[in-house]
């Protein structure tokens, strides 16, 4: 019999982060009330977020365009959204939910459970490009009727409803799903108006939507902002009206501006130096030590980060559940890092390739790494690349030997049981012990197998673990409905008013 959880149903509806062109001011003047203008640094490369790994695709579409069964809130909690309600079985594997009826996708077709069981199916199938799929193939669906599905899941995930809060978690409808990254279809409050690729995105308010009030926006602009004093200049300007997740770099000269308020939001996010375990002498762990010798982490955060980050020692962060401080497995010891050199046979100088996407932190850090890198005899040549090349080159291809990178998913130590994931990293200890955590139900066990995870892979060295940042929203006094933390990278749109 499986073990009631009632959870309230609840209208909440997320949003994406910003991009986009600022309107002329005139005609943005006289629409000030139903409309605002939203910075990003990143441009998603397709509006599916099911297709693609780029963060910033969700940013702009999950609970916007898209919505899921369940909402993740900005203090982390989960709540429901297309489902009304969800029970869970005593063993944590199996979830029954209840939809929500009278729901619609905005090309007319209905959301029901069949939609639920073929976006799942679709998500986890052999043909799946979802970041996510190794979650979504150990979910079998069944329909019950058409307003209740049930979920067997193989392995125990108390983590579960979060997940599927995430954006690649999106339901999807049948008929549009193959076109979805250039003419999205959902069931959420705003809908793609215009795109100007590499400038701005415009969302509209969709009037087809449930509750046609609760959107308070009639109009949200994205403009695609890089680089960090034209983000600065663009806020200064009246052009941009919000900037979440704005570049460190800009926020000491907003922070005693009374026009503007300042968020700096907590996070999930692991920033590394990605290391491609696949290629020599990377595939050395010596090498890889000692790479992680030279660097100084508190260095890296304030030419990185401008201050605004914790050090870590593995891919995991302060805060979440079976945290333990590996940051003294790998400390800064550029002694111990020639040794290690020495050791592995390597032959100075060593040349080696970063790859470097635009965030500044990348690019800043990037500046520091090499620095730091040349006084143990490794040269590096670094290659900046826009973001769509870094995501099918670095990403894609494996073609890097080193990149800096932020990965924000709040769960994705799993990645590192994935052997074709870009990093090149192959452990059968790490894929056993991984296995082990999935179906440990046990909360204090689960604990204590995520320090040993984290453990592992400081020891192995498998990237450069270097800070959990801390990212800044940069907005004018009087927006409201911005969030204080960020447990994934969204922006709900539809609570964002005057």
């Amino acid at each position: 019999m499986l073990k009631r959880r009632t959870v309230l149903t609840s209208a909440a509806l997320a949003a994406v982060p910003a991009l986009q062109m600022a309107l002329p001011v005139t005609v943005f003047a006289q629409s000030r009330k139903d409309s605002m203008v939203l910075g990003m640094t990143l441009e998603p490369t397709g509006l599916d977020p099911t297709a693609a790994a780029a963060a910033s695709i969700g940013e702009v579409t999950l609970y916007s365009i898209y919505e899921t069964l369940t909402k993740i809130n900005a203090d982390g909690s989960v709540t429901p959204l297309l489902a009304e309600s969800w029970d869970i079985s005593p063993d944590l594997k199996t979830y029954t939910f209840k939809l929500r009826k009278g729901v619609k996708f905005q090309n007319g077709e209905p959301f029901n459970a069949q939609t639920v069981k073929f976006s799942f199916d679709r998500a986890g199938g052999e043909k799946s490009t979802n970041k996510d799929k190794r979650t979504f193939a150990n979910i079998g669906v069944q329909v019950i009727d058409d307003y209740t599905v049930v979920m067997l899941n193989r392995e125990i995930d108390p983590d579960f409803p979060f997940l599927l809060g995430q954006p690649t978690a999106i339901i999807v409808e049948p008929k549009s799903a193959d076109t979805n990254a250039a003419k999205p279809v959902g069931t959420g409050p705003y809908k793609l108006d215009v795109y100007n690729k590499g400038a701005s995105l415009v969302l509209s308010k969709w009037d087809g939507y449930r509750n046609p009030s609760f959107a308070k926006l009639n109009k949200i602009t994205f403009r695609f902002i890089s680089d960090p004093a034209a983000q600065a200049a663009s806020l200064l300007a009246g052009d941009v009206d919000a900037f979440p997740r704005a570049a460190t770099r800009i926020v000491a000269q907003f922070k005693n501006n009374p026009q503007f308020q300042v968020i700096l939001a907590g996070s999930r996010a692991k920033t590394i130096l990605a290391i491609n375990n696949a290629k020599k002498p990377l595939d050395d762990v010596r090498v890889r030590r000692a790479i992680l010798a030279a660097i100084d982490r508190k260095a890296i955060i304030e030419g990185a980060a401008d201050g605004f980050g914790t050090p870590i020692g593995s891919h995991y962060v302060p805060g979440a559940a079976g945290y333990v401080d590996t940051t003294g497995v790998n400390p800064f010891d550029v002694e111990k890092a020639k040794k290690l050199l020495a050791e592995a046979g390597v032959k100075l100088p060593l040349e080696l390739t970063m790859t470097l996407p635009p965030p500044p932190y990348a690019r800043q850090g990037g500046e520091m790494v090499v620095a730091q890198l040349a006084k143990i005899g490794i040269v590096v040549k670094v290659q900046n690349v826009e973001w769509a090349q870094w995501l099918s080159g670095t990403y894609g291809n494996k073609n890097y030997d080193l990149s800096i990178i932020s990965h924000v998913e709040p769960f994705d130590l799993g990645n590192y049981a994935k052997a074709d994931y870009y990093w090149g990293y192959q452990s059968k200890e790490f894929s056993a012990l991984f296995d082990k955590i999935k179906n440990t139900g046990n909360a204090v066990e689960r604990n204590k197998l995520l320090g040993e995870a984290q453990k592992m892979l400081a020891n192995d060295a498998a990237n450069g673990f270097l800070f959990q940042p801390q990212f800044p929203t940069i907005a004018k006094k009087n927006v409201k409905g911005l969030w204080k933390e960020l447990p994934i990278f969204a922006n709900d749109l539809a609570a964002l008013s005057w």
